[in-house]
């Protein structure tokens, strides 16, 4: 009988499991995309339903990167998320500009970096005047940006209504 209760256990374990995992699956997302240096601009977007974040920018310097974009949605659907980084820790690509936009959600909360948390290195934002938030973009400011980006983090508020 103890067998019997020990497969019932394991078994609805597993489909616990099974049933958390796959809804994880559907409210976060994490891509790779190639960072390319050159000067040209580029953008390189994730959508999550009817959310999209994009991540546009030019650097220069170097050669191209492997970075991480992860996009998510909380349980009640009221919070979009997107982080845009490069793991290893600091770029070393000089970026000329950058501009991350949220659509469909309004931007609370938005961070960039320098250098991430990587390798025994610590997170080290920019300082509040090298970038400028707005209701749906995070953007670098002229003349005041080094030129140094590792990780944007922004949260938004969707526009989900309850009925």
């Amino acid at each position: 009988m103890a067998i019997i209760n020990n497969l019932s256990f394991f078994a609805l374990l597993f489909v616990t499991l099974t049933v958390a995992l796959a809804s994880a699956d559907d409210r976060t997302k994490t891509v790779e995309f190639n960072v390319k240096p050159g000067g040209e601009v580029h953008t390189f977007s994730e959508k999550m339903r009817e959310y999209e974040c994009s991540f546009t920018y030019a650097s220069q310097g170097g050669t191209n990167e492997q970075w991480l974009m992860s996009v998510g949605l909380s349980d009640d659907d009221g919070l979009f998320s997107c982080s845009v980084w490069r793991p290893q820790g600091k770029s070393y690509l000089f970026f000329t500009q950058f501009k991350a936009e949220l659509k469909g959600a309004k931007i609370e909360y938005a961070s960039a970096y320098s250098q991430t948390a990587a390798g025994g290195q610590r997170d080290v934002t920019l300082s509040e005047d090298e970038f400028t938030v707005g209701d749906s973009t995070v953007t670098h400011k002229d003349g005041k940006f080094r030129a140094e980006l590792s990780k944007l983090t922004i949260i938004g508020r969707t526009r989900h209504d309850e009925l």
